[in-house]
């Protein structure tokens, strides 16, 4: 019987094969609007339902979407975008410049508590020339606006009465203009999306995706061998030793390139624990990255020291050697903060307290439960005490993350192509539900952020952004611990998959099946 996140099939033949993607991961999505999307399940699916002003090309470069075409004034104060006529919403209305302008102001709106505010604050005023015509106008020149102009519109017309959007109907029931239409949504099963036959660029080849919670990544990798689904992500050990089989091989291809995320521990600076400088210096020299590299993901990854894509200009490899393994000077910033063991029980105690920190993660992510069991071994040969907990995303976002609940956290950042980090490092975002969740707040670092997103000489942004990359570092509210490898794999019959320094799900709308091999037919 076919699962009933597929639907029902005829048999593969005929004039025009229809075949259906079916991807798997971990955890759920929690919420289908994209400008509340700030995990990774959610803002993959509102990318497939949604379209922006503008995109990222296969080779990182911004070119238009929604828009044509866009005009910036001599200053840099105004961008004139000219958008796409004959476009329409997936229920059938047409889009207009009014939905771009109601989209942003939305955003922009105290009341909304949108988490990527602090994207767009520098925006003055937004008016509307005509149906096909928006004008933005900034504070102050903006050089991400562009980039950052990629977030996807919603809807004016069936938002514009809506007093709670987070928790309004269209969060699970989602209307767009992107590739893909929404179909359902069970939770923690699937959610079912149909191609768009009137996308303004062209209807995908591939005519339904389908996205499955599989919080098991070994339950996953039977599942791709057996043909229940067509591409996850592999873990390393998978890569390297499960997936090196003739059958595996037969059926399946595999990709390799440098992700642009990373995975780090993010400090609660308002712990009266953590908000010691030297504690979090200790806690960072205590831990040795290459192993974690070496051992956890089997050489898959790259050492981190900051948050921008390692390849890039922005990014400074000479911050790298900061906080190298260096466990002797680990244990003189502790002495140093008053740390120490007076009843040789092996660990610390300071005032009468035990040094003992939680490191708190997500279920499902094997490799990420490896590294924290690596990190409690290294911190306990200092004398501290590591507890892990491991909790179900949805709850690890809600309760620990959202709420500044948690000493220790072990997460990923996924990153853009503009350098700009306010909504992540500026202390603006400091707030609860804010993407600066661990508090962090350096006048230095926010007067720096905000000179990055005004300057447009691209020397002079490299300078900015590599001083902001020391500087986040010196203070420690993260241990960086590694950039990782992606490593998807996808069964062979999927065609039109082309590599680029995009990673390769770029022209998912171009991928198709030759007629021979679709397994899946309406």
């Amino acid at each position: 019987m076919l699962s009933p996140c597929i639907g029902a099939f005829t048999s593969a033949g005929g004039e025009s094969p229809r075949d259906a993607y079916v991807t798997a991961s971990i955890s759920d999505a929690r919420i289908l609007i994209p400008f509340f999307a700030d995990d990774t399940a959610s803002a993959g699916i509102c990318r497939l339902v949604f379209s922006g002003l503008t995109k990222i090309d296969k080779d990182l470069n911004v070119v238009g979407d929604l828009a044509e075409r866009w005009d910036i004034s001599a200053d840099g104060l105004e961008i004139s975008f000219f958008l796409r006529k004959n476009v329409n919403w997936h229920d059938g209305v047409p889009f207009t410049a009014d939905d771009v302008k109601f989209t942003f102001d939305t955003i922009l709106d105290p009341s909304t508590a949108c988490p990527y505010v602090g994207e767009f604050t520098d925006i003055d005023d937004i008016t509307v020339i005509d149906r096909n015509r928006v004008k933005f106008r900034y504070k102050k020149p903006s050089a991400p606006a562009l980039n950052k102009l990629g977030m996807g519109i919603i809807p004016k017309h069936l938002f514009e009465s809506v007093a709670n959007i987070r928790d309004s109907a269209y969060a699970r029931d989602p209307v767009g203009t992107g590739p893909y239409k929404f179909e359902r949504w069970v939770t923690g099963e699937y959610i079912v999306l149909e191609a768009d036959t009137g996308h303004y660029i062209h209807s995908p080849r591939i005519k339904r995706y389908v996205y499955r919670v599989i919080p098991d990544q070994s339950v996953g990798y039977y599942e791709l061998l057996a043909g229940g689904i067509d591409s996850m992500d592999l873990n390393p050990y998978q890569y390297f030793i499960r997936s090196e089989t003739p059958e595996f091989r037969s059926k399946i291809d595999k990709y390799r390139y440098l992700a642009p995320s990373y995975t780090y521990m993010g400090y609660n600076l308002l712990d009266p624990i953590l908000s010691d400088i030297r504690v979090r210096k200790a806690l960072g020299y205590a831990v040795d990255r290459k192993e974690i590299i070496d051992s956890v993901l089997l050489g898959l990854g790259e050492i981190c020291s900051g948050h921008f894509i390692r390849d890039s200009p922005y990014y400074d490899p000479g911050v790298d050697g900061l906080y190298g393994y260096d466990p002797a000077k680990a244990a003189l910033l502790l002495k140093e903060a008053g740390w120490s063991d007076t009843d040789g029980d092996g660990i610390l105690e300071k005032n009468g307290a035990k040094l003992v920190l939680k490191i708190v993660t997500n279920q499902g992510n094997q490799v990420r439960e490896d590294v924290a069991t690596v990190v409690q071994r290294h911190w306990k040969k200092l004398g501290i005490k590591a507890d892990i907990q491991v909790v179900a995303w949805s709850a690890f976002i809600d309760q620990f993350i959202d709420k500044k609940n948690f000493q220790v956290a072990l997460l990923a950042w996924g990153l853009t192509v503009d350098p700009d980090c306010y909504t992540v490092w500026h202390s603006a975002s400091a707030k609860n539900g804010g993407l600066n969740f661990v508090s962090y707040s350096n006048p230095e670092v926010d007067a720096l952020i905000e000179a990055g997103r005004a300057e447009f000489d691209k020397e002079k942004r490299i300078g900015i952004y590599r001083d902001i990359h020391r500087r986040i570092a010196e203070d420690a509210p993260y241990t960086f611990l590694f950039f990782s490898y992606a490593t998807p794999a996808i069964n062979k019959r999927f065609h039109g998959i082309k590599p680029a320094p995009a990673g390769i799900a770029y022209n998912l709308i171009d991928w198709y099946v030759p007629e021979r091999e679709v397994k899946y037919n309406f």
